[in-house]
């Protein structure tokens, strides 16, 4: 048995005196915590006779009561409302996360993304590692084609030919085109079709204001019995239209390319100096974003595609180019120079 009005003065005397959060989390354990009296004397109260029970039941739980309420209070005068032990104050203002975001490449790829599957393409992605058979025998390169030198690719090791004509070495793939024929080879059922495929593709050159040894392209290709080179340029005008939110100017200008015939040289107009020339479009007023035109007849020949009764149209986007028209950046370096200062713009 303990006297529950001696009890009540020496907590509120002993409350009075607290000043610190320690000391009013040691005033909680003593009066209020699970071996306190109290708490001891309430689950005595079990073992009581009923009049005991209905006597000192009531008077026992509304000490309990009064001395949260009064330890609440003081909480709440010292600044916090939450129980002291947890460490945590509600009532401070909150702090902005600094939560990381898509790199401005990314950003303008899921948007293509979303573009090209709401035109009904499927995405599609292959190997960053090739071969010379894939990025070049089968898109109807010649043997003697500057592109297949080491000074324009880097060249891994040999490998059996695609085609089964002896060793051919291994590449990082210095173009996307080579996937449109493995995607074709894979489709068992000869049957229209459109897809997109995004990706990173590597050059042995010297780096400027507009080229990168490591840079992202994006290819979309349309195979189908009735192609026609108007519903090539719609497309690219409506993606392009897509991705800047209003309409550009494009010009296709004839163009050499082993894998189309005919080929075009696919440009927009600079958005960054709108025509008048800069650094980014060498002082032409031009950028050229993609080469694109019919595959040729080789090339549906290596996909399984007979020529005679499929045509197509390929398109190959360089998402570089395309983000440093999008945010007016000048150098392609910057988006590859991992600088948090440059990123964190995006």
């Amino acid at each position: 048995m303990i006297n529950l009005d001696n009890l009540k003065t020496r907590a509120r005397a002993e409350l009075a005196t607290a000043r610190t959060n320690d000391e009013l989390e040691a005033w909680r354990v003593k009066y209020l915590g699970r071996s306190s009296d109290l708490s001891l004397f309430l689950r005595s109260l079990a073992e009581k006779t009923l009049e005991e029970k209905r006597e000192l039941g009531p008077k026992a739980n509304g000490l309990k009561q009064e001395l949260e309420r009064l330890l609440f209070d003081k909480q709440k005068i010292a600044g916090t409302r939450q129980p002291v032990r947890s460490g945590f104050d509600i009532t401070e203002p909150g702090k902005n996360l600094n939560l990381g975001h898509l790199h401005p490449i990314t950003q303008v790829k899921n948007e293509l993304n979303d573009a090209f599957k709401f035109l009904g393409f499927e995405i599609y992605e292959g190997p960053e590692i090739s071969s010379e058979g894939y990025d070049f025998d089968v898109l109807n390169f010649p043997k003697d084609h500057p592109a297949r030198e080491s000074m324009d690719t880097y060249w891994i090791k040999p490998e059996t030919d695609v085609l089964g004509n002896g060793l051919k070495r291994l590449d990082l793939r210095p173009h996307l085109t080579g996937m449109s024929v493995r995607y074709m080879q894979a489709k068992k059922k000869k049957e229209p079709f459109r897809f997109v495929y995004p990706g990173r593709a590597f050059r042995s050159e010297a780096t400027d204001a507009g080229h990168e040894r490591c840079f992202y392209q994006y290819e979309a290709l349309i195979v189908n019995k009735d192609i026609s080179l108007s519903g090539g340029k719609i497309l690219v005008t409506t993606i392009l239209e897509r991705v800047f939110g209003r309409q550009v100017e494009v010009r296709m200008r004839p163009g050499f390319f082993p894998f189309v015939e005919p080929g075009f040289e696919i440009d927009m107009q600079c958005l960054n100096c709108s025509g008048r020339g800069c650094s980014v479009c060498k002082w032409d007023g031009w950028v050229e974003m993609m080469p694109g035109g019919p595959p040729h007849p080789n090339v549906l020949k290596a996909g399984g595609f007979d020529p005679k009764v499929w045509q197509g149209f390929y398109i190959n986007i360089g998402l570089d180019r395309i983000t440093m028209m999008k945010h007016g950046i000048d150098d392609i370096r910057l988006m590859h120079s991992g600088d948090l200062r440059f990123l964190n713009q995006f």
